[in-house]
Order: C-alpha cells, then structure tokens, then sequence
C-alpha cells in the first residue's frame, strides 16, 4: 500500500506541472502575441515581468494565511485563481490589457510553492523533506520540458489564444481534487495509517497544532544570503521560460522545431538535477550536518552553474551555446531540495512565511531578468552580456551559500540533524 504521504506528494507534484504549463506557455508563443498585439521586446518584457512583480508582492501575505489556516482551503483557492487568469489571458486585446490580465495571474499564483513548503512541514519527517522537495520540482521541470513541444502542437491546430483556455481548465480540474482530498494534519486524513501518522508526527519537528510568529523568520541569520541565492537562482529561470525560445531562433538561428527542443532541454536536465539534488541533500545532511548538507551541495551546484553559462557566452557554435545553457540552468536546479528543505529546517511552523520570504527574492530576480535583458540587448546590440550577467549572478550565490554554511555552523542548527 502506498503511504499516504507519498500520495500527498504525487498531489503536489501535479500542483507543479499546473504552474509550469500556464507558465512557459506565455515564453512559447510570445512572438504570436508580440506580433498580434504590434509590441516592441522591451514592452513584452514587461509583460513578462507583470506576473513576477504581483507573485512578489502577494507571496509572504498568502504564505502568512497559510500558515494560519492551513493549506487545503488556501491552495485551492490560489489554483482556481490562477486558472481563471490564464484562461483570461485569451482575452488580451492591447499591451495594457495584457500586462493587468498578466499581474493579475501573478496575484493569484503567488503563495502557491511556499505552501507546498509548508505542506510538507506537516506530511513529510525531516529526514525525507529534500527527497520530497526534488521530486515535486523534477515534475515542475518535466511539465516545463514538454511544454514548448505541446503549445508548439496545439499551435498548429488552434490561435494562441485557445491555449491559454486549455490550460486554464487543466487548473479548476487540481483545485477540485485537492479541495475534496487533501487534509492539513496527517492525523485527519481518512486512509492514514495510525503507525505513518505517529511516524510522521514524532520525525517532523513541529507540533501537531499552532502556529509561530512569521515575523521571527526576518531575524534568522541566514535570511539575506539564501534571498540572495534565490534571486540569482530566479533570474536564470525567468530568462528560460521568457526569451530563450527568442534567443534561439533570432540570434542562433535555429528552425522552430530545433528551438522546441532546445527549449526544452534545460528543463529537462533540471528535472534529473532537482531529483538527485534532493536525495544528495538529505543523505549529506543526515552523515555531516545542515552545513555541509544543505551549503555545500547547494555551493557546489552554483559553481557549475556560473562555469558553464561563462563558457555559453563565448562559445559559436548555436548547439554547444544552448547546450551549456542548458547544463547551466539544470545544474542550478540541484540546489532546490537543499534551498527549501533549508526554509522549513529553519523556519519551522513559519516554513511557509520562510520559504515565501525567500521566494519572494526570487521574485525580485525574476521580475528583473526579462526586463535587463530587453535594454541590455537593445542598448548594446549584444546577446552575450545577458549570459554573462547571469554568470556573475550564480558566482553571487556561491558566494551567499558559503555564508549560510558558516552561518549555520555557528549555531545549533547544525547538530539538529
């Protein structure tokens, strides 16, 4: 029998799919709406950051409720949101139409993965949380992988704007299920097993009921570094979904089947990526501590990163360039199992506040990215500088987890595993 738990999982491993087709898709067929709408680069890219500035904006209020009320009535209701504003995004009729339709969609996703967090806080025994985290983002990454080739299909059968309706009614369909399935605490969950609920109450760390005070999370020390992290780890993302399929095509010239696939790639590597990554995490956390579990894993991941996306900037040939990106991308995704396991190990009843707050950095990242990215190149001419930009970036986080691991050695977190 599969313990419910795991069940809880594969929920929210289906969660992340949802938010990885109704995000990608916008990148995908942005030069459909670039050209139907008559917008410049730099206005598409504000349209592309609508969406990040609300997420950022409504992530730590929706994580705060979360954590005061918990996750089933919450999650259910951001995921119908966001559903809705996808399938609105049909409607857009002028650039201003689409960048409020767009903030909009971001308003109502925002809150979505710091529940999750907290979802596992309460389902998931601390010894399993970066296992937990790596599959849930391996299935975002997945979703995100396939999603250029099937908006890439449905294309060829219907306008832009009916993608957005399918995807939208994908959303309504999770938020239904969850809503009649899901319960907060393991213990009011029919199905249950009495031995897993024991198990996961005495291994999880937390009380069975309350919840803490989400201002305590800004007094943790390694808030500002792991924020940092997070906005460089972001800034990468933001520019994969948004102006990859772009930069494919219009500066390495590739056919669009060849951007479908090369599109995809970096998504697919980070699915691998952000699976091991979790396992690698715990089992390093469980032999040498939080430091070296959660610092030196993460550390090691960025320092990849910012090597091959270094080496993307320079390199000629279109498929070694992609190529690079896309192994620098993934390799940055190895990092989420430890970055968030991190928010729950540390924020604990206020995991969803912790997490929240450090997504919201993301937010940040991302909101930027595609923006920079549009005045970089409209300024300099020069696709290069983007990519070398985002090396600095993940040299930053490498920089940012050697302080949380000395941070965390300097406290009693470290021996609390």
């Amino acid at each position: 029998m599969i313990p419910m738990r795991h069940r809880v999982i594969a929920m929210t491993v289906l969660l992340a799919g949802v938010t990885y087709l109704d995000r990608v898709a916008i990148g995908v067929v942005a030069p459909q709406i670039t050209k139907d709408l008559n917008l410049t680069k730099v206005e598409m890219g504000y349209v592309f950051s609508a969406f990040t500035v609300a997420y950022a904006v409504f992530e730590i209020p929706t994580a705060a409720w979360a954590d005061r009320i918990g996750c089933r009535g919450v999650l259910t209701r951001i995921v119908a949101w966001w559903s809705a504003f996808t399938m609105v995004t049909a409607a857009a009729w002028s650039y201003l139409s689409l960048l409020v339709i767009r903030f909009l969609f971001g308003v109502g996703e925002a809150g979505a993965w710091p529940c999750v967090g907290r979802v596992f806080s309460r389902w998931i025994p601390a010894g399993e949380r970066g296992k937990a985290q790596g599959i849930f983002f391996s299935g975002a990454f997945l979703a995100g992988a396939f999603t250029p080739k099937l908006v890439g299909w449905l294309s060829t059968m219907m306008p832009w704007r009916y993608v957005f309706l399918v995807f939208g009614m994908v959303g309504f369909v999770w938020a239904l299920a969850w809503w009649l399935w899901f319960r907060d605490e393991p213990r009011d969950k029919a199905g249950a097993s009495p031995e897993e609920v024991a198990l996961i109450e005495r291994e999880r760390g937390l009380p069975v009921a309350g919840h803490g005070n989400w201002r305590d999370v800004f007094k943790l020390p390694v808030v500002v570094p792991i924020c940092i992290s997070h906005a460089a780890n972001s800034w990468g993302t933001y520019f994969i979904i948004t102006w990859l399929p772009t930069y494919l095509v219009e500066i390495r010239g590739m056919s669009r089947g060849q951007m479908e696939v090369f599109a995809g790639l970096p998504m697919i590597i980070a699915a691998t990526a952000s699976l091991c990554g979790g396992y690698v995490t715990d089992v390093v956390t469980k032999r040498m501590g939080l430091s070296w579990g959660r610092a030196g894993v993460a550390g090691t991941a960025y320092s990849i990163s910012m090597t091959a996306m270094f080496f993307a900037a320079r390199a000629q040939d279109p498929q070694v360039a992609a190529g690079l990106i896309a192994l620098s991308y993934g390799v940055s995704m190895f990092t989420l199992g430890a970055a968030f396991s991190l928010c729950i190990d540390v924020g604990k009843q206020n995991s969803a506040v912790m997490t929240a707050t450090m997504n919201t950095a993301g937010q940040v990242g991302g909101t930027l990215s595609p923006i920079v990215l549009a005045y970089l190149v409209q300024w300099f001419g020069d696709w290069s500088i983007p990519l070398y930009v985002m090396a600095g970036l993940y040299g930053a986080a490498v920089l940012s987890w050697i302080l949380i691991g000395t941070r965390l050695r300097d406290t009693i977190l470290d021996g609390q595993h």
